[in-house]
């Protein structure tokens, strides 16, 4: 039975990754930050952003005390230094909540930073001491501390999930931010960690805090398995993902409902988390080649079964691509001024069309669950029906150069040719239907 509180039925997420939206990290050109400078109450004026785009949800990256990019944590209680102090988060939830929303925190709890006060007194104790059973760890020849680290990144010292002490302080901090704030919790990395550990630990949060939603960041494999075994609420969709973007980029509507029908299976077990991009990922803007074919991901994202998240930048049709090098991460992870009408690159008609549709989704909040049935499957066409088995909308895709029948009752969205058409869906247009 699904443990997700009835709130996320409504919930729309917007993420953003603090440290680089208020030029925190890479540190500004001046210097280091300092918690004087309450820098991630730069995101207050963005809260009236987020209402008026239709989110109802602050989706926060890492904000705990860390050495670099947030996920090589050093404290789990103490905001980074670099954002500000402990009371400018609670400042910063309560005036979400104020505006009636939610408030997300990302923790990663599979290691911690090299800095980490953990790390530095278990090399100094050794093996055997109370303090390396924290850490996974081998022991080589001479007898010396061998530390694990995550994926090969020295500055990520992996945690012993089989240590009581772990789960009692995973178990500490969650609620401590919880008291303080916050409604729900991303796990950054929840796929390497053993499924018995998240099955003790996040029940016992919800003992004291039933109304909780933790998302697992899950990137393939056996998701509903997952959340099955591991209690979490949900994981991050990222199969739906590949496939909105590729089968937007390549033309291949097939894979799109292939994703899709694995899709249908998984919502038989929870609701996934559904995103055309993230922190980690290009901006599908960039992503997509052919500008005529953004506003179809845009669609997807908000008319599909889940629980949708839009990234910061994405609404204003921000263009960015992801590296792999070091700082390759920088260009997704852009700053943000304070005056939210004076984003560099931003296009109103991006923004437009994500209050549109994200309008049109709260007003069928059963598209949460809804499933997905093809009604044209072709390699550029694709027509389809998102119903929760009494209710449906038709939703139309043309990627092609030539017009799109379809049947279907009165239009509630469409792109501008489509729509004053009064028929076919334009080439390389959309729209959305009554059923």
């Amino acid at each position: 039975m699904s443990t997700a509180p009835a709130w996320v039925e409504h919930a729309i997420w917007w993420r953003v990754y603090p440290l680089g939206a208020v030029g925190a990290f890479p540190q500004p050109p001046s210097g280091p930050t300092a918690p004087d400078e309450h820098r991630l109450l730069r995101l207050l004026p963005w809260l009236d952003h987020v209402a008026a785009l239709g989110a109802n949800g602050l989706a926060l990256g890492p904000v705990l005390a860390s050495e670099g990019h947030g996920y090589d944590t050093v404290d789990h209680l103490r905001i980074d230094p670099r954002l500000g102090e402990d009371g400018d988060l609670e400042r910063l939830a309560e005036a979400a909540h104020e505006r009636g929303l939610r408030v997300q925190l990302d923790g990663v709890f599979n290691h911690v930073g090299r800095g980490h006060p953990w790390v530095a007194q278990a090399e100094e104790d050794g093996p055997g001491s109370p303090a390396a059973a924290r850490l996974r760890h081998d022991v080589d020849d001479a007898g010396a501390l061998l530390l694990h680290t995550f994926e090969g990144h020295d500055a990520l010292v992996a945690l012993d999930h089989s240590s009581p002490e772990v789960r009692r302080h995973v178990v500490e901090v969650l609620r401590h931010w919880l008291d303080r704030g916050a409604d729900a919790w991303r796990l950054d990395a929840a796929y390497a960690v053993p499924t018995d550990f998240w099955a003790a630990v996040l029940p016992e949060v919800r003992r004291t805090h039933p109304d909780v939603w933790f998302e697992a960041e899950v990137i393939h494999g056996d998701y509903p398995g997952f959340v099955t075994a591991s209690t979490a609420d949900t994981v991050t969709q990222y199969e739906l993902w590949k496939a909105m973007w590729s089968g937007l980029e390549d033309a291949n509507f097939h894979e799109l409902d292939h994703a899709l029908r694995r899709h249908d299976g998984f919502l038989d077990t929870f609701v996934p988390v559904t995103f055309v991009g993230n922190h980690d990922v290009t901006r599908i803007a960039s992503q997509v080649s052919d500008p005529r074919h953004h506003p179809h991901a845009v669609v997807l994202l908000a008319l599909l079964g889940g629980t949708p998240a839009v990234y910061a930048g994405d609404e204003l049709g921000l263009r960015a691509v992801k590296e792999e090098r070091a700082g390759g991460d920088d260009a997704i992870r852009p700053e943000l001024p304070q005056d939210t009408t004076a984003v560099p690159g931003a296009d109103g008609a991006v923004f437009a069309l994500h209050q549109e549709l994200f309008g049109l989704r709260r007003r069928h909040p059963w598209l949460h669950r809804a499933r997905s049935r093809a009604v044209t499957l072709e390699n550029a066409r694709y027509v389809v029906d998102v119903t929760d088995g009494s209710r449906a909308l038709r939703v139309a895709l043309n990627l092609g150069d030539d017009p799109l029948p379809v049947e279907g009752g009165a239009v509630l969205a469409a792109d501008p040719a489509t729509r004053d058409g009064g028929g076919d869906v334009a080439p390389h247009g959309w729209a959305v239907l009554e059923r």
